[in-house]
């Protein structure tokens, strides 16, 4: 079992649009494919997965289906691919990515807050103890892997070279290694403590420039769908928690932990906070996950926000 240490952590979720539907027309209804870089994430998967079971896409004139990935870089590939309409991911892979010459923008504010999680074994009391030691990750390169680096600099290690940073997937393989004592930490979401950080950010949705030029209304229906499921949750955390846990593939009563972190955290209407931006964007350059200061309305639009739901 972990050890649940408080340390808060900068988290960002985000919401990825791409360039092209799912072909084929069911019931008139317009075939889309969403997705989530992660499953075991309640306030990342939950809207999904709720906006889905209550019914709020098909009620959109979407016949959607949901697919979670195995981290953000997987996710934004198939974004920009046109393979996923919809996704939700970690916030910092928009600086990231857009540094990289991807074309993606935010389109909303999913959270407005943060919920990353550090998660440790039983013998480490404190974030020094890991020097030396491995800490797991979805992917290199991830929201989550980006956030292990801070980690490490923030203690003053070289992270290639004083702890060892392994991408092991979702939140199952996460755990299982560190039973088996291969990692002795890893990076998640509300699916485990929270490590408490200094700094702020916010969580927020984003699209393929692409897609917003040709399937604007389709991603204006989807984030709506996504937004009243976020208001269920706020409103029944107990019936969420319930729908939710089943896809989860939790208990009700760790879903309901979850949604005590991560819950109040879901924006009412995907506010776009730029200072939230550019406090990730400081943060990024001064660990040198990113080396070049784009301009900030590069990276979002807001032809979506406010969310009427």
């Amino acid at each position: 079992m972990t050890s649940r240490s408080r340390r808060r952590f900068l988290r960002s979720t985000a919401v990825a649009a791409a360039g092209a539907l799912v072909p084929g027309i069911v019931r008139a209804q317009t075939s889309v494919k969403v997705g989530t870089a992660v499953l075991g994430d309640y306030a990342l998967a939950g809207p999904f997965v709720l906006a889905l079971e209550k019914g709020f896409f098909a009620q959109e004139g979407l016949a959607a289906e949901f697919v979670p990935f195995r981290g953000g870089p997987n996710l934004a590939k198939a974004v920009i691919a046109g393979e996923i309409l919809v996704g939700a991911t970690g916030a910092t892979d928009i600086l990231v990515f857009r540094e990289a010459g991807m074309p993606l923008k935010m389109i909303a504010t999913q959270t407005e807050g943060n919920h990353f999680t550090l998660n440790v074994a039983p013998e480490i009391q404190r974030v020094a103890d890991l020097k030396g030691k491995a800490i797991g990750v979805t992917l290199i390169g991830s929201t989550t892997w980006v956030f292990a680096q801070i980690v490490a600099k923030q203690q003053g290690w070289d992270p290639d070279r004083d702890v060892k940073i392994v991408g092991l997937g979702g939140l199952d393989a996460q755990l299982a290694a560190l039973t088996r004592k291969e990692i002795h930490a890893f990076v998640w979401g509300d699916g485990g403590a929270v490590t408490e950080q200094q700094g702020k950010s916010s969580q927020i949705q984003y699209a393929s420039e692409e897609a917003i030029k040709k399937n604007g209304e389709a991603i204006r229906k989807a984030t709506r769908a996504i937004f009243r499921a976020q208001h269920f949750m706020r409103a029944s955390p107990q019936d969420a928690a319930a729908i939710a846990a089943k896809k989860l593939g939790w208990s009700v009563e760790a879903t309901l932990g979850a949604h005590k972190i991560s819950g109040p955290l879901l924006s009412g209407d995907g506010t776009i906070s730029v200072e939230a931006l550019r406090t990730m964007q400081d943060t990024l350059l001064e660990h040198g996950v990113i080396k070049k200061r784009l301009p900030l309305d590069d990276h979002y639009t807001k032809e979506f926000i406010p969310v009427r739901v």
